[in-house]
C-alpha cells in the first residue's frame, strides 16, 4: 500500500502544471466562503500566489525529515501571528486547498488520497497552532522608529531602527518588515549588529527589480518614520562552541548578518580567526567598507577582503565573493557562513561542498527581495 508521502507526491506531480489555477481556485473558495481573512492578505496578491503551490510542494518533501519541517512549521507559526491567524483559520485554509488540490487532479483522485492530505495537513497545523500558543504571551509585532537613514549608494541604504518593546533576536537572524506604505506586504532583512544595549538594530536595504518595500523604505522613508517588524527568524547563528575558524562570504547587502556574527564573536573570541570576503558587482557597490575597516582595526583576528566581479579596472580582487575565496585559501576546516541572493548562495555552497566542506558546516538563510510573505 502507497505511503502518504508517496501518494501526496504523485499527486502534486498531476497538479503542479495547472499550479496557476489551483492556486487562484483556492483563493477564491477561500476568500469566497471566509470573506472577513480577506484583510490578512496583501491588496495585490501576486508574490503571495507564487509562493503557495512552493510552500505546499516543500511541506510535502519535508515529511520525511521531520527534525528540519517541524522546527521550521514552528519558526513559521510564530511569525503568522503578525497576520491575526487564530487557530481555527487553518482548518478553512485546509477545505479551501485540500478542495482546490481535488478540483485540479482531474480525476486523478481516491479516498486515500484525500485522507493522506487531511493526515499531512492535520500534523502541519496542529503543529503550527502548538507554537503558535507557546509564545501568545510575547508581542506579534514591534513598531520600530527609523533613528538614521543613510543612503550609500543609488540603490543601497542602511537604516537604524530602534523598536517600542525589547526585540530578543541573535545576531546573525533577520526580521520581516512592514511599511506603512504596502499594508500588509512583508520583507525580510537580516539584522547587521548583534544585540546591543539601547534596543537599536541595524538594516541593510537593497533595491531590486520593481522592490515595492525596498523602494519604499529607500526614497520615501526617513528618521522619524515608523515600521513594523515581525519576530526574528533564521538559523545562521554563531555557534559558539566550535573551536573552528570562520570563513563568512557576503554578496551585497549579504554583508549585513556576516557584520552581526562578526560582532558577536568579538564579544568572546580568544583563538578563533575570521576571513571575511565582501562581494559587489561594481567598485561603487562596496558601500560599507568604511565599517568593515573600523571593525577589523578592532578586532586583530578579522581579515576583510572586498571583491569585484564586473569592474575589469578594480586594483583588487577580480570575481565573486565565493571564487574569491576558493582560490585564496583551503576551508574544509572551517565554519562557513554565506549569505547574498539566492542564487548566490546556491552557487556558493555548492562551490564550498566541492571544496570537501562538510554540508553541516556550511551555514546560509536563503529569501529574496520578495521576502517572505506568508506560508498559505
Amino acid at each position: 500500500m502507497p505511503s502518504d508521502m508517496q501518494l501526496l507526491k504523485e499527486n502534486l506531480a498531476v497538479v503542479e502544471p495547472v499550479q496557476d489555477k489551483a492556486v487562484g481556485y483556492f483563493y477564491a473558495t477561500l476568500f469566497r466562503r471566509n470573506p472577513e481573512v480577506r484583510s490578512m492578505f496583501p491588496l495585490v496578491m501576486d508574490v503571495q500566489r507564487d509562493r503557495l503551490f512552493r510552500a505546499l510542494t516543500s511541506a510535502v518533501q519535508g515529511m520525511d525529515r521531520p527534525e528540519s519541517l517541524v522546527p521550521m512549521l514552528r519558526q513559521l507559526a510564530r511569525d503568522h501571528r503578525k497576520f491575526g491567524v487564530r487557530p481555527e483559520h487553518y482548518e478553512v485554509v485546509g477545505r479551501a486547498l485540500i478542495g482546490a488540490v481535488r478540483q485540479y487532479s482531474y480525476g486523478d483522485w481516491s479516498e486515500e488520497i484525500e485522507a493522506a492530505w487531511w493526515r499531512a495537513f492535520t500534523m502541519i497545523a496542529r503543529t503550527m497552532i502548538d507554537a503558535a500558543a507557546e509564545v501568545e504571551h510575547e508581542p506579534a509585532t514591534w513598531q520600530a522608529e527609523i533613528v538614521s537613514h543613510q543612503r550609500r549608494t543609488l540603490d543601497i541604504a542602511v537604516l537604524r531602527l530602534r523598536p517600542d518593546a525589547p526585540y530578543p533576536f541573535e545576531a546573525g537572524q533577520y526580521t520581516t518588515v512592514e511599511s506603512p506604505w504596502l499594508p500588509r506586504v512583508w520583507r525580510s532583512y537580516s539584522m547587521a549588529n548583534a544585540p546591543r544595549p539601547g534596543n537599536e538594530i541595524e538594516l541593510h536595504v537593497r533595491r531590486i527589480g520593481a522592490g515595492w518595500v525596498s523602494g519604499a523604505l529607500l526614497r520615501k522613508h526617513q528618521a522619524g518614520d515608523v515600521l513594523r517588524l515581525g519576530p526574528p527568524r533564521g538559523d545562521t547563528v554563531l555557534d559558539r562552541d566550535s573551536p573552528r575558524d570562520l570563513l563568512c562570504v557576503a554578496g551585497s547587502t549579504g554583508l549585513a548578518p556576516m557584520k552581526a556574527i562578526i560582532e558577536d564573536l568579538g564579544r568572546s573570541n580568544t583563538t578563533r580567526r575570521a576571513h571575511l570576503f565582501f562581494g559587489a558587482r561594481l567598485e561603487e557597490d562596496l558601500y560599507d567598507l568604511d565599517g568593515l575597516d573600523d571593525l577589523a582595526a578592532r578586532h586583530p583576528w578579522l581579515t576583510v577582503i572586498p571583491t569585484v566581479s564586473h569592474d575589469p579596472g578594480y586594483p583588487g580582487e577580480q570575481g565573486n565573493a565565493a571564487e574569491v575565496a576558493a582560490r585564496r585559501g583551503a576551508w574544509q576546516h572551517h565554519d562557513v557562513y554565506v549569505s547574498g541572493s539566492p542564487a548566490m548562495i546556491t552557487a556558493a555552497t555548492a562551490l564550498f561542498r566541492e571544496l570537501q566542506v562538510p554540508a553541516g558546516r556550511i551555514r546560509y538563510d536563503s529569501f529574496g527581495d520578495t521576502g517572505i510573505v506568508r506560508g498559505f
